[in-house]
């Protein structure tokens, strides 16, 4: 059954719509097309117009715009530049959008338009100017820019044409000033056609507003006159009359034998604004060729189900002419009202305008007070980025941003592949479902993932935030420990018989993931087929896979380092297994991709824009990030942990990532601190808000839900990698992890020949504990030396927990007491790190960073210990060897360390009973 809209095009009147907001157009978060695509595609609308009052509702109304504007205003642009560039968007998408009606129809339709700031309509060089200006922005062929027809808008339009710009002419009220904006078309391809120049791609249309008039002229007329809800039609058919004189003229036709087009008219203000009217009263009486009707969307949802598609322009043309001569023998003045519609029609306009740009600034006012006393600093400091042409040499794996040396180059450009995972790792996905398909099949009902850092963390991250949402899932969980007591307590959640142990290691190396393997090897009874790696081609650990006969074995990009590897199978293989929707996440992090574009302004690229508050803030002396999050997104904070840390954390410099510390009122922190808010459920909106007002600068970010995780994986790597280069360090090598490796290496070397731990001489042992330093201590007892300990701080440090205990929520509830007595007592930050996990987070930073760090190191005695099958060794010989090696790093850097070794796990009550 054909359409209404369908009856309306073939009768030659084209329907535009008179809207435009962000989430009609191209691309949502999720990768799909918005309506607009859809409308286009059934034939609906045949192009779109705007307006400030469309722009005004579309900001004011909606958060759509928050992603792109948030970025403009930290980076310190004004109000209006924010607009423009949020319109330009817009429209350029929307021109995307409509390019192939565009050229099918050979530049009738396709149209989108974009108006001039309307508080210039009674200037004729700044409407030509800003013309201009907007046609050379947008730079789509099928832009049309629309000029009021106000009596110093005409020129303008001239000009405008002459010079090749398609324009939408708006506020067209009168038949007089109708016939004037025809000339000044025909004036403008007179002088194309005088200069030489083509007139075959220029197109206007003339935007007759009709509903106002009714309007205006329904008060002036008798309570209950019959002509009321006549006059527009009336007015609008007689001014139709006129377009045919003039483009049936002879005048025309040689313009026409050049190839220039019609300059159709275009129905405005066809919304009916009288409810007693018909809802499709305007389009109904008003269908006829060559015009254009545009409609908001209530407009054309009504005239899709009940409209009348009939040819009504030219019929009764004698009784138009009778309606408006009976409504001026009642006195009315169609001189006056159209007049005055003009003025009101401009001043509407400007009016909606400057309400726009006034919420606008709301908006970039409270995204500015986010940023507190940094927000000069951070405006210069985006400028120097954008000046140093750093998105672009971003994309271009320009290792020049990061190191000069020639080394540290290499290195980078193998490290770079993360950019474009968001499309590449597509075509890993059949192979990973297939994969899940077969192992479900299987029987399998439990997945732990043996794996360290980089390899492990996303992995626990995508686990912990969507395991409430995820349906018919497995049961998952990472295992990045050598504690025994919690090798143990993963070993009996997940029983051998029904799980599948994902071996995920990029060096292939990792001493900790061959310790748990060599375990968990013996617990399946060496079957291959409980066993999945996940590696780089060519590892020893692929080697392993195929001698041990796994189940499979996938290979990561070999282009990705361990901890920018979310999106590669490290991330993606387990989140898979989970029952994760992969496409969707992807979709997530496409979609902040092309935010972080080389070819996006970089005042609007939101990883750049971070990536300067981050570096900025701690050149600025705010050094210590401090994450705080509503608890379904807490567990973001531990990747975020060793993507700044070990990214940073080198040649002195670095930024410290204050992960799960407890949030506190502003008179608990010093002006260190960065704050960012990861919100979901807003539980911590007072809180930030108490923070912002103290003058600390604190971001917020919303998470919509699980799958925004896609987004702000991308975002923190390139804001990261941006950080990185502020601060003048590699974001993309290491150069101190491998010192603490080379230490517990020789520790075990040398427990293996003596089977005793050379651990120096104690301050003190009392009770089964003993405590050993770098510092001067009084080596009194527990009670003291922590106390002088802390009382060692210096304006500027922290104070880091590195414990080497089983991780459990119960020894995690003590360490947050403990670390909330250590800040409330020094007004430090504060992190706690369970050991080994820690050494491949913020280990780098410990000791490649700045010498801001104390470090009380806590070590146990196991209460069970573990053998490591076919090593020599146990767990928890493992795990002292990696403390004390991870301890004499710290030492060689003269580091200020107190380490206690307790006589059980539990015994760490203690420490908090000692700061009372």
């Amino acid at each position: 059954m054909i359409s209404p809209i369908q009856k309306l095009h073939a009768l030659g009147q084209s329907i535009w719509y008179d809207n435009i907001q962000r989430r009609l157009l191209a691309k949502s978060p999720e990768g799909k097309n918005g309506e607009m695509a859809a409308m286009i595609a059934r034939g609906d609308i045949r192009g779109v117009t705007s307006n400030p009052s469309i722009f005004h509702n579309a900001i004011a109304k909606t958060n759509d715009y928050d992603p792109a504007l948030i970025p403009m205003a930290w980076s310190g642009w004004n109000a209006e530049q924010i607009f423009w560039q949020l319109a330009i968007e817009d429209i350029r998408d929307a021109c995307d959008l409509f390019l192939v009606l565009y050229r099918e129809t050979e530049g009738a339709d396709g149209y989108v338009s974009l108006e001039v700031n309307p508080t210039l309509a009674h200037n004729t060089e700044g409407t030509l100017s800003q013309a201009k200006q907007l046609w050379e922005w947008v730079a789509r062929p099928n832009l049309m820019v629309k000029i009021p027809a106000t009596l110093e808008g005409l020129p303008a339009i001239q000009d405008a044409i002459a010079a090749g710009i398609n324009i939408n002419v708006t506020l067209i009220f009168s038949i007089d000033r109708y016939r004037a904006v025809m000339d000044a078309y025909l004036a403008g391809l007179d002088a194309r056609l005088a200069a030489g120049l083509p007139v075959d791609h220029v197109a206007s249309v003339a935007s007759f507003f009709v509903s106002r008039m009714d309007t205006k002229v329904d008060h002036l007329l008798p309570e209950g006159s019959l002509l009321r809800g006549k006059t527009a039609i009336a007015y609008t058919k007689l001014a139709y009359e006129e377009f045919r004189k003039v483009f049936s003229g002879e005048r025309f036709a040689r313009h026409q034998a050049a190839g220039c087009h019609l300059q159709r008219p275009l129905w405005a203000s066809t919304s009916t604004k009288n409810p007693a009217y018909p809802d499709t009263l305007y389009v109904n009486s008003l269908i006829g060729p060559a015009t254009v009707n545009t409609v908001p969307p209530q407009t054309l949802e009504a005239f899709r189900d009940h409209g009348k598609a009939e040819p009504t322009l030219m019929k009764h043309l004698d009784k138009a002419r009778k309606v408006l001569d009976d409504v001026e023998s009642l006195g009315v003045s169609m001189d006056k009202v159209t007049a005055e519609l003009e003025d009101e029609g401009v001043k509407s306009f400007a009016d909606a305008f400057v309400a726009m740009l006034k919420t606008i600034d709301e908006r970039r006012s409270a995204a500015v007070s986010e940023l507190g006393p940094l927000a000069v600093s951070v405006k210069q400091c985006v400028a120097s980025l954008i000046a140093d042409a750093t998105p672009a040499r971003l994309w271009s794996h320009d290792p020049t941003l990061w190191t000069a040396d020639k080394t540290g180059q290499e290195e980078v450009r193998k490290r770079l592949g993360w950019l474009d995972l968001p499309n590449s790792s597509r075509a890993c996905l059949k192979e990973m479902r297939d994969f899940v398909s077969q192992v479900r099949a299987d029987g399998f009902t439990h997945v732990l993932l043996l794996g360290m850092g980089g390899s492990s963390l996303a992995p626990e991250v995508l686990s912990l935030i969507f395991s409430p949402s995820l349906q018919g899932g497995v049961a998952f969980s990472t295992l990045d420990s050598t504690d025994p007591a919690q090798v143990l307590a993963a070993d009996k959640e997940f029983p051998p018989e029904k799980t599948l142990y994902v071996v995920s290691s990029k060096s292939g190396g990792t001493a900790e993931i061959n310790a748990l393997f060599s375990y968990f090897w013996e617990r399946t009874g060496h079957d291959g087929s409980h066993f999945v790696a996940v590696t780089d081609p060519g590892t020893t650990l692929e080697a392993l896979a195929n001698a041990r006969g796994f189940r499979k074995t996938f290979h990561a990009d070999p282009a990705v380092g361990g901890r920018y590897s979310a999106l590669t199978h490290f991330g993606l293989v387990p989140a898979a297994l989970m029952g994760i929707d992969l496409d969707r996440l992807l979709d997530r992090a496409a979609w902040m991709m092309r935010q972080c574009a080389a070819d996006v302004t970089g005042t609007r690229n939101p990883g750049l824009v971070l990536g300067a508050i981050l570096g900025q803030a701690a050149l600025d002396g705010r050094d210590k990030l401090t994450f705080l999050a509503d608890e379904s997104v807490a567990p973001f904070g531990a990747w975020l942990e060793q993507l700044v840390a070990e990214s940073s954390g080198k040649l002195g410099m670095g930024i410290l990532p204050v992960d799960g510390e407890q949030a506190a009122g502003p008179e608990s922190y010093g002006i260190d601190r960065l704050f960012v808010y990861l919100r979901r459920e807003g539980m911590l909106d007072a809180t930030v808000k108490a923070l912002q007002d103290a003058g600390h600068p604190a971001l917020v970010f919303n998470l919509a839900d699980a799958y925004d995780l896609g987004a702000e994986f991308y975002r923190w790597e390139v804001a990261t990698a941006i950080a990185c280069a502020v601060l003048g360090v590699n974001a993309f090598d290491q150069p101190d992890v491998q010192d603490a490796k080379d230490r517990t290496k020789t520790t075990i070397a040398a427990y293996s020949h003596s089977k005793h731990f050379d651990e120096g001489q104690p301050l003190w042992e009392m009770d089964g504990m003993r405590a050993f330093s770098t510092m001067r201590l009084t080596g009194t007892g527990l009670g003291n030396d922590l106390q002088a300990f802390l009382s060692a701080v210096r304006k500027g440090d922290y104070i880091a927990i590195n414990a080497y205990l089983p991780r459990n929520p119960e020894i995690a509830t003590v360490l947050a007491r403990l670390r909330l007595a250590i800040r409330d007592r020094t007004g430090c930050a504060t992190t706690v790190g369970f050991g080994p996990r820690f050494l491949h987070s913020t280990g780098q930073l410990h000791k490649g960073g700045p010498d801001s760090g104390l470090f009380l190191q806590i070590t146990a005695e196991p209460v069970e210990d573990l053998e490591i099958p076919g090593q020599g060794m146990s767990f928890g010989t493992l795990e002292r060897a990696q403390a004390l090696g991870d301890y004499e790093a710290l030492a060689a850097r003269g580091r200020r360390i107190l380490r206690l070794n307790l006589p059980s796990p539990e015994a760490v009550k203690l420490l908090v009973n000692a700061l009372k």
